[in-house]
Formats: structure tokens, C-alpha cells, sequence
């Protein structure tokens, strides 16, 4: 007799009550775009929105955020729709979150739009450096809140669900801050280590002269379909909010026979929270390191330049905000005819570009080899023949013009990276002032001429 097995049983989806206050001057989104994000931020973690409640202010109310005869229609939307969790838009004081939670009562649960992301991101993480960002990031934002929120951000067996995967490898209810400051520490020198590591690789890549290429831009932009496209990698892309937490890099090789690197990053959003930046910083200076930054917008939705200008910011708060980049608007192939023309005449910069259809890939890549050349400086060296890594990294990362084999070694010159030219110094046989590519002309090749290839 075949036994039977048991099939598991789908936790039911807490009921969320979102709360939005409308602060002025706060943000570049208006309040209702905000609170929509903030719904697909509760339904990316789980939860059923079953109501907002929104409220204008001059400045928060110190002791519950939202006024006290708001608090009160709070407590009576809480019982009459039947809610589990109230999300705030955000970020509540310890002192807020615990009123608010002494007001609905138990076991309605209160959380932010900061915690949301946290939880999010708990759920997402796939490789060790990621997990252990997020934790770090987690119980940064618990040690203030330890006397209210414990029971439920450090895995209360009763109370599971939405805001509740805090502290994930901790199975103590008690634990104090002197505990949660020691992980704290342990973290962050684990995650020190990793990045020095990720440190050392990133030092070979920029003294081998390879060209980065970073993708930023607001979460589900489409960046990991898009480096999937030029790379023809399969990296993981989904439908949902942060479905990309950890970098990824590919090489690609582009037309004239110039190797540069892409990575795609995590997504980045508006009020993303500065526990999730200190922690991410490590995966985060991928960006910052990168020659050029694409950043990446989805032009379905009509809130993008509002989300562009969200990722700006973060950049500037990664210090990256001066490196040149380029935006990319995606997803074009959910355009009309007439929108597409709309946004080039409002953006003429701008790329529109469709990663699912492959449509303006080409000028993208031309446009990526165009930037990655304008520093580049022509250079004669002979190398030895022994330092054959050297020579392949001259094919691969410049623009051979004319080599030739002599008794003491290759003969090449070669457009390169600056960052490369350093590497040739010791080999150079032309002078000892890079000559830049407006100050050269290439003589007609004698020996072997390498033809440009146009980039189509």
C-alpha cells in the first residue's frame, strides 16, 4: 500500500493596513506614488493590502508620527478590517512604534517601510556575503528597538509572517544589546574580510586595464535581463522587487575586439534605508568603482524620472555620483510608436533600448565603446616574449595598430587604457608622455595593420 505523503500547507496572507503621511518637501514623489510602491512592497513580502490611511502634516507628531484623532481612526480601521500588520511609509522612532503598537493592541503587529525592505531582503539573499549584509543590517535597526520589538524582529515561534525574519540565527529572546552589539562586530569583520577579498579582484581587473561597466537603477528596472542580452548570461531575473541582491559580472567582448566588464548591482529605491547602504557598502562600491555607470530606467512606468532621480541620489551617496554615466530607458517594447517619440524629443540622451526584444542593443554597445575609448592613449612597447599574459591583455583590452616580431620581442602599438599604459611603462620605447588619441596619427602599417571594425 503506496504511503502518502503530506503536502505543505501555505501560511495564509497576513492583512496589511498601510499609513502614509504627507510631508512636504520630502522627496520627489508625490504621496499616493509613494504608497503605491510601498503596496507592491508589502505584496513582494507576502502580505494582502486591505487599506491605507493617509494623513497631511507640517512635521510628524513626536510621540505616534500621525496626529492622535488619526491614531484613533487607526485603532477602528485595526478591528473592522480585521488586520495582522500596519506598515508605515516611513520610518517610526522606538518611542513612535511602541505607542502605535500600545494603541491597535496585540497581536496586530507595527513595522515601516524600513523594516519591510529589511525583511525583503532577508528573504532574497542567496550567497553568505549577502545574508550576512542583511543581517548586520537588521539588527542595526533592532538594537534601538530591543525593549519593544523583540519578540517579534528575532523570530517569535508564534508570531510569524511579515517583519518577522529579523536576527535569523538568533535563538535567544532575551538577548541584550551587549550580545546584539558583539554579532554586530563579528559582522562586520567577517564582511571586512569578504570585502578585501572582493577588494583584490577588483584591484586586478583595474590594473589589467579593464574597462567597468556598472548597471544602477531602481529595482525591477530590468538590469539583470539587460546584462543577460549583451552578455548572454543567464543571471537570475524576475518580475519582483530585489529580486538581484548580490553582483554580478560578466565580460563582454564588443565589436572592434575590446574586453570590458558589466555587473549588475542591487536595485536601489526611494527612501532606501542607511542601515541596507552601511551595510551593502562593500557590494555597493562595485558601483562606485566602475568607469562608467549605466543607469537603467524602466520607461513603462511613468514614475521613472522620479526613480532616476531617487538613483542619483544614492549615488552621490555611494560617492559616485561624478563618475559619467549613461541612461539607458528599458523596456520600450511596452511602448507606442508616439510615446517613443515623445520621450526622444524630452530625452534626446537617452537610450531607448527593449533587453527582452534586443531592440537598440546595438547603439547601446557603440555608445559603450565610444565612452570606454576617449581615454584611451596609443603606445609602443616591445614586449618580452616571456610576458605572454601581457601581450594577450594588449589584445584584450586595447585596440592592437601595428606589432611585429623582432629578436628582443613584440613590437606593438596599440590604443589601451590608461590604467593599462601604466602596466606597459617598464616596455615603452616611445617617450615617456602618453600621447593621447586627438594628439596621434597612426602611420600607414609597413607590418600588420589591425582594421577598426565598425560597431553596428
Amino acid at each position: 500500500m503506496a504511503r502518502k505523503t503530506s503536502q505543505p500547507t501555505a501560511l495564509p496572507q497576513e492583512r496589511a493596513l498601510l499609513i502614509g503621511v504627507d510631508l512636504p518637501g520630502t522627496n520627489h514623489w508625490a504621496m499616493t506614488d509613494s504608497m503605491a510602491e510601498l503596496a507592491r512592497l508589502a505584496q513582494t513580502d507576502g502580505a494582502q493590502v486591505v487599506g491605507e490611511l493617509t494623513q497631511r502634516l507640517d512635521r510628524p507628531v513626536p510621540k505616534t508620527f500621525i496626529g492622535s484623532g488619526k491614531t484613533r481612526e487607526l485603532v477602528d480601521l485595526v478591528h473592522a478590517l480585521d488586520v495582522d500588520v500596519v506598515i508605515f511609509d516611513d520610518e517610526l522612532t522606538p518611542s513612535q512604534q511602541s505607542n502605535i503598537e500600545k494603541a491597535v493592541g496585540e497581536p496586530v503587529k507595527v513595522i515601516d517601510r524600513t523594516a519591510l525592505i529589511l525583511d525583503i531582503f532577508g528573504n532574497h539573499a542567496k550567497t553568505r556575503e549577502g545574508r550576512l549584509q542583511v543581517q548586520l543590517a537588521q539588527l542595526q535597526y533592532v538594537l534601538p528597538r530591543l525593549r519593544g520589538m523583540w519578540s517579534h524582529l528575532m523570530g517569535e515561534q508564534t508570531r510569524g509572517g511579515i517583519g518577522s525574519r529579523f536576527g535569523q540565527g538568533e535563538s535567544q529572546l532575551e538577548v541584550d544589546r551587549r550580545l546584539v552589539r558583539d554579532r554586530i562586530s563579528k559582522l562586520r569583520e567577517e564582511l571586512k574580510r569578504l570585502a578585501q577579498r572582493r577588494e583584490v579582484q577588483s584591484k586586478a581587473r583595474w590594473d589589467s586595464g579593464v574597462y567597468r561597466v556598472a548597471l544602477a537603477g531602481y529595482t525591477n528596472a530590468g538590469k539583470s535581463t539587460l546584462l543577460n542580452a549583451l552578455t548572454d548570461s543567464d543571471v537570475y531575473a524576475k518580475d519582483e522587487l530585489f529580486a538581484t541582491l548580490d553582483p554580478t559580472t560578466r565580460a563582454l567582448d564588443l565589436a572592434e575586439g575590446r574586453k570590458i566588464t558589466i555587473t549588475d548591482t542591487v536595485g536601489f529605491i526611494q527612501k532606501l534605508p542607511t542601515t541596507l547602504v552601511e551595510a551593502f557598502k562593500s557590494t555597493l562600491a562595485e558601483v562606485a568603482a566602475a568607469d562608467l555607470i549605466i543607469i537603467v530606467a524602466d520607461a513603462s512606468d511613468p514614475h521613472w524620472p522620479a526613480q532616476v532621480a531617487s538613483v542619483r541620489d544614492t549615488l552621490e551617496q555611494i560617492d559616485a555620483g561624478s563618475i559619467t554615466n549613461l541612461l539607458c530607458l528599458n523596456k520600450i517594447d511596452e511602448l507606442s510608436a508616439a510615446e517613443k517619440d515623445t520621450l526622444r524629443i524630452m530625452h534626446p540622451q537617452a537610450l531607448q533600448v527593449s533587453a527582452l526584444t534586443g531592440q537598440g542593443l546595438p547603439g547601446l554597445l557603440h555608445e559603450i565603446a565610444t565612452i570606454a575609448s576617449e581615454n584611451d592613449c596609443t603606445v609602443t612597447a616591445r614586449i618580452p616574449y616571456e610576458k605572454g599574459l601581457l601581450m594577450k591583455m594588449v589584445h584584450e583590452r586595447g585596440q592592437v595598430l601595428r606589432e611585429t616580431y623582432e629578436d628582443g620581442g613584440l613590437l606593438i602599438t596599440a590604443k589601451v587604457p590608461v590604467r593599462l599604459a601604466g602596466t606597459l611603462a617598464p616596455y615603452r620605447v616611445d617617450g615617456d608622455n602618453l600621447e593621447s588619441k586627438e594628439d596621434s596619427e597612426s602611420e600607414p602599417d609597413t607590418e600588420r595593420n589591425v582594421s577598426e571594425s565598425p560597431v553596428t
